[in-house]
């Protein structure tokens, strides 16, 4: 860091004399020796002893990295992911929650509630969690307001009335374009430390992944492949490195006669993009909506977990 940078915290006199002392840097400053010393080097009249010690405690206490104790880091943490569930026992049991790191696959039909269940997760935290941030990547031109706010009032907490600042809507077509986004949030959570104060995205979503990278995938070459799977990775990395979960909707392709995965033997849909892209994330859930009609006469959902590395 040089000195220059620190005008005015240090008067402008004392930078110039210092810089003809050839000390330019916090670390000239810091490694110079004592401040009689530097002192001794400077002009006479520049600045007394006092100020002096003074103004290097200044530049130390800049040049400082933030400190936490260990506890208070730990504590925050756990109750970052403390309400990272989806509330339904029987899901969360299986998957040990949504806790972070975690990078998911949500795939379905039309309809079966893909969007919503991603949608129903995010909100969730961000109500139970003040502090807690949401990214959603839009590349389907249908993210809706009023779907949120419908949601919304069907939680009652306090928290909800600022859920709609804290969720970031990125509208984007293209994997550079998402890049773009993902390079720019990387960026904000790399300069968070552990005392910061603010809003932090976990949450990220990608709705849907499918125009993205089905276009790029080609029979006779596999330049899309390779894009795809450097994509999943990257996602990997960022989910792990800033202990974040991105969930990726995915649409379907056929799988006939019926899909050896499901539970179901009218199953005839699988996840698009390929056999090897459901190995590139942590789980895989498979919605479909059920004939059957809830008590309250609401149509009932069908969730299977096709493959998780986070089951038991």
């Amino acid at each position: 860091m040089r000195l220059s940078s620190l005008i005015p915290l240090l008067p402008e006199h004392l930078v110039k004399a210092l810089e003809i002392c050839d000390i330019r840097t916090d670390t000239d400053l810091l490694f110079s020796g004592s401040p009689l010393d530097i002192l001794h080097q400077l002009p006479p009249n520049t600045v007394n002893l006092p100020d002096l010690t003074k103004y290097i405690e200044q530049v130390i206490e800049k040049a400082s990295a933030p400190a936490i104790r260990g506890d208070e880091w730990l504590a925050r943490e756990s109750q970052a992911t403390s309400n990272l569930s989806s509330g339904v026992t029987e899901l969360d049991d299986i998957l040990k929650g949504f806790s972070s790191p975690c990078l998911l696959e949500f795939s379905g039909s039309k309809g079966s509630g893909k969007t919503a269940l991603a949608l129903h997760l995010v909100l969730r935290h961000l109500v139970n969690n003040p502090d807690a941030g949401a990214l959603w990547i839009d590349t389907l031109a249908d993210f809706s307001v009023e779907r949120v706010s419908e949601t919304l009032a069907k939680f009652d907490q306090e928290t909800s009335s600022t859920v709609l600042e804290r969720l970031q809507v990125s509208l984007v077509f293209d994997i550079e374009a998402v890049h773009d986004v993902l390079e720019e949030l990387r960026s904000k959570l790399s300069s968070e430390t552990p005392i910061s104060t603010g809003v932090v995205v976990r949450y990220v979503v990608i709705d849907a992944i499918t125009p993205l990278l089905a276009p790029l995938l080609s029979a006779v070459s596999s330049q899309g492949h390779a894009i795809m799977t450097t994509f999943m990775r990257q996602l990997s990395v960022l989910t792990e490195t800033f202990s974040l979960v991105i969930i990726i909707i995915n649409t379907t392709s056929a799988s006939l006669p019926t899909n050896p995965h499901s539970a179901f033997p009218t199953t005839t849909k699988k996840p698009a993009l390929g056999p090897s892209y459901t190995y590139l994330s942590d789980a895989t859930l498979w919605l479909a909506k059920s004939n059957e009609i809830a008590e309250d006469g609401c149509p009932t959902h069908v969730i299977e977990v096709f493959r998780s590395r986070k089951s038991v």
